[in-house]
């Protein structure tokens, strides 16, 4: 008989092909693409949480498994201080000078290197046009579910 060649397992550095889905504590599904493409990340890049990576780590290609993460353990603590107003000169700078913007939009900001984009959900908009953001990632502060299925690990 031929020995059973052991199926790789994530390490530091893998490139995963996966599918997942994340959830906030109230089962709303915030990231789904087991209905379509897998994703693919390399470990470490940033592309998934520190502490779901961390959950990764050893599992085996083709394992499925489901992560609880406690709250604010994903994403960090809400931080009172990324709730800011932003003037409607610098939104207007940012993006279309046009755009009604209403609570509970969803607005990408660059980054101030200009390579990445980061979101702010609008709380509330003052009669001067100014827009009260919360940069809090959504699920800041909040158990998470984190459902994986590992097709590939390289």
């Amino acid at each position: 008989m031929i020995p059973h060649a052991p199926m790789p397992q994530v390490q530091e550095g893998s490139f995963l092909t996966l599918h997942y889905r994340m959830s906030g504590p109230q089962g709303q599904v915030i990231i789904d693409t087991f209905a379509g493409k897998p994703a693919t990340l390399s470990l470490g890049m940033g592309e998934l949480s520190p502490a779901i990576e961390q959950r990764l780590m050893g599992l085996e290609e083709g394992a499925r498994t489901v992560i609880e993460l406690a709250a604010g353990e994903a994403f960090g603590d809400r931080q009172p201080e990324m709730v800011q107003w932003v003037a409607r000169k610098l939104l207007n700078e940012l993006g279309d000078p046009h755009e009604q913007y209403v609570a509970g939009d969803v607005v990408q900001f660059p980054t101030p290197d200009g390579l990445g984009t980061y979101a702010g959900a609008a709380l509330q908009v003052r009669e001067d046009g100014a827009v009260l953001f919360d940069f809090n990632h959504p699920l800041a502060g909040q158990p998470v579910r984190f459902e994986v299925q590992l097709i590939g690990v390289l």
